[in-house]
């Protein structure tokens, strides 16, 4: 069964044909470095690092380029606010962006190109633009003249007379760009400078680039006139990604982007996530627990100080349903990416704190499974150091799990059998800590942790080492368990009642319930 995927552009599914055999050059559109990541940028770059992962198993050589936006207004106002440049805002944005993506186990792109590093591919452009007369000057301003384009729309399926001046914020006011526009849907390849803000030397006199005309020449400049995907924010189709392929294709003369790829909207409670609604949460409030289940009850965010901290865009005191301002609990970074994963990646999703209790809790299951080896492994008699993960798989398992994310990336339907697996190898594991040993053979045992291990890695699914003994989150793991057991065993031994009551009631707050047997051995489960 061959690979299928939604194309934005035709609109329908179409089996995946990259332009070279073998090769796939993927563009995603990066972020503005202003301030923090918030739960939409983090579905966002979650489900491309899954479609690139997922390349990548299926044999794929994938180039992924994602770029960064550091020339904006709005990290000139974020400088302004911060008595700082520009420059040291857009640094500092991209590290903290960094820092959020390797916690999320978002693989690094191949490229981070940078606006402010394609200015000579950015002005070469407009030029040809120029040439070719889709472009105009107009007071120290260039503009794409629209009107000549003839397949403008055909990405978003708008016409020409619903396009908004000044969509996404990125234009200058419409009074100005009125009077040096022929026409009100033209919009910005060139903006003249203004007195204080960062300037580039061009032949239109000094300014900085629009928007849309950066990803156009980053595209170029770093994987050639066509490539296979582009991908982003369906916020993004118009009118961002509409005007790259005005700009591209009118320039080139040929297509932009073989597919074009959108995930849909993360929304909080039912409604659009918003700093106005102070229903804004960053991936780090979400990490850190520094967020309220009652979102809506909860005051602005404070604006960021020139020093900076983890926490400086908090939500601040909110109030969850049932314990008033009491802060929820952070959220471990995979189950944020299981949340993302639970549904597929055109759907819109809705953050809520069921929603996220189901992700922590599939989470739960999902990590007793990955982790059998490494606790049970020894008892089974293997070696798991020297077991290779790539090979041993359960192939009617791993078919299953190839039709479905062949199924446009149905990443739903692939997770049904990361958790069939990942329930039975919990229930062994029980099995074994109870009885002694397992129901099943301890081979098939391994053929079957070997391909949970394998195709959750290639969800991105991994448990990180500091969640192997992280307490807080999802509770103690099994042989944590197993060993205060015998902890509280042994005082009893020694005729220490009160330490082996001790530890029996410090296991009953943590959620564990001791069951001794007649035969002197002490069974356990999960409140």
């Amino acid at each position: 069964m061959p690979l299928t995927l939604y194309n934005s552009l035709t609109r329908r599914e179409s089996p995946f044909e990259p332009l070279e055999p073998g090769k796939v050059r993927m563009y995603c559109c990066g972020v503005t470095v202003y301030d923090y990541c918030h739960v939409g940028h983090a579905r966002a770059y979650i489900v491309w690092d899954m479609v690139r992962r997922y390349l990548m198993w299926r044999g794929y050589d994938v180039r992924y380029v994602q770029n960064f936006t550091d020339i904006d207004d709005k990290i000139l106002n974020r400088a302004r606010e911060t008595n700082s440049t520009m420059e040291a805002v857009a640094e500092r944005f991209i590290e903290e962006y960094y820092v959020d993506m390797k916690k999320l186990n978002i693989l690094r792109a191949d490229e981070y190109p940078r606006a402010t590093h394609t200015m000579d591919g950015i002005k070469r452009l407009i030029h040809e633009l120029e040439n070719k007369g889709y472009a105009y000057a107009s007071g120290g301003d260039v503009y794409y003249n629209v009107r000549q384009f003839a397949d403008y729309g055909k990405l978003s399926g708008r016409k020409l007379e619903e396009m908004q001046a000044g969509a996404s914020g990125r234009l200058e006011t419409a009074e100005i760009e009125a009077q040096k526009k022929q026409d009100s849907s033209d919009f910005a390849l060139w903006k003249s400078a203004k007195p204080g803000e960062p300037a580039w030397d061009s032949p239109w006199g000094k300014g900085r680039p629009g928007w849309h005309i950066e990803c156009s020449a980053m595209v170029r400049d770093c994987l050639g006139e066509t490539i296979d995907i582009h991908c982003g924010g369906s916020d993004l189709t118009f009118p961002h990604h509409e005007n790259e392929i005005a700009q591209s294709e009118a320039a080139t003369g040929k297509s932009l982007a073989k597919y074009w790829m959108h995930n849909a909207f993360v929304t909080v409670n039912g409604k659009k996530m918003s700093k106005s609604l102070h229903n804004f949460i960053t991936i780090r409030d979400l990490l850190e627990g520094n967020w309220s289940g009652d979102l809506e009850s909860n005051p602005p965010q404070p604006p960021l100080g020139k020093g900076g901290s983890k926490n400086e865009s908090a939500l601040g005191k909110g109030g969850s349903k049932n314990e008033g301002s009491e802060k929820s609990k952070a959220v471990e970074p995979m189950a944020v990416r299981l949340f993302v994963l639970m549904a597929q990646y055109r759907s819109q999703i809705d953050f809520t704190e069921e929603a996220i209790a189901s992700a922590k809790n599939g989470w739960h299951t999902l990590k007793e499974g990955l982790l059998f080896g490494s606790q049970h492994g020894s008892k089974l008699g293997w070696d798991v150091d020297k077991i290779d993960k790539l090979t041993g798989e359960d192939n009617t398992l791993v078919q299953q799990f190839q039709a479905a994310m062949d199924n446009d990336f149905n990443t739903p339907g692939a997770l049904t059998v990361l958790f069939e697996l990942a329930k039975e190898l919990g229930k062994e594991g029980n099995v074994l800590v109870h009885q002694g040993k397992t129901e099943t053979s301890p081979e098939l045992l391994q053929k079957k942790w070997v391909t949970l291990v394998s195709l959750a890695g290639v969800l991105g699914l991994e448990v990180q080492p500091e969640s192997d003994s992280n307490d807080a989150v999802d509770g103690l793991s099994d042989a944590e368990i197993e060993a205060m057991i015998q902890q509280r065993k042994d005082a009893r031994k020694a005729r220490d009642f009160a330490e082996g009551d001790r530890i029996r009631n410090e296991l009953k707050d943590r959620g564990i319930t001791l069951i001794d047997q007649k035969d002197g051995t002490t069974i356990w489960h999960r409140s």
